[in-house]
């Protein structure tokens, strides 16, 4: 599996490329951070990270696009920011037909660390062993994205391994309507029930 991890901003968008499977080593195939100057305009910023998501998708050709899932923050424009990284992503992986998964930040630090809670050090120490580099790409935006890609490759992989194997033993569904052959009744029948009696009087 080929894993193309985006940690999306506006001001530094973190894209790292990840090979491998699950039970075997990984291999980095490709990190950058995309930078757009804030003294641009917006819509210059976000076809920059644009133009650079579409070129590295048809260089690299990943099989999935994991994108770090947004969370809230006190920093409305810093939120604002994100959610549009995050949305030219999404659509650059739409339009080469990759599907897109996305992982919160509290699930890659656990995949990655072994702990939810681990800070950006732990996180970038932990990709450089995983990986096998000689040191830490930089900045942090460069290995929270290979953390989202080595996070999709061990998770994402044994998920969808669960879920196929789920529906795989799954029991075809009976109609309601349907019944067993020769089955008996699950309820008794009503007193007078089967007798014909009119409402208010004899047969």
């Amino acid at each position: 599996m080929r894993v193309l991890g985006v940690d999306p901003g506006l001001t530094r968008c973190g894209l790292g490329v990840v090979d491998g499977a699950t039970g075997r080593p990984l291999a980095l195939a490709h990190v950058e951070v995309v930078r757009t100057p804030a003294s641009d305009a917006l819509p210059e910023r976000l076809l920059a990270i644009s133009t650079r998501i579409v070129e590295l998708i048809r260089t690299t050709n990943p099989d999935v696009v994991a994108v770090e899932r947004m969370f809230s923050q006190h920093n409305l424009h810093s939120v604002m920011g994100t959610a549009q990284a995050s949305a030219v992503a999404v659509l650059a992986a739409a339009e080469a037909g990759l599907p897109v998964v996305w992982h919160t930040p509290t699930e890659v630090k656990a995949a990655v660390t072994g702990s939810g809670r681990a800070d950006k050090a732990q996180v970038a120490g932990m990709v450089v062993r995983i990986l096998r580099l000689s040191e830490a790409p930089t900045p942090v935006d460069a290995t929270d994205a290979l953390a989202l890609a080595i996070c999709h490759v061990w998770r994402g992989s044994a998920a969808s391994r669960i879920d196929a194997a789920v529906a795989a033993s799954a029991p075809s569904r009976i109609p309601k309507s349907a019944t067993r052959a020769g089955a008996r009744p699950t309820s008794r029948p009503r007193p007078g029930a089967g007798l014909g009696v009119r409402a208010g009087g004899a047969l």
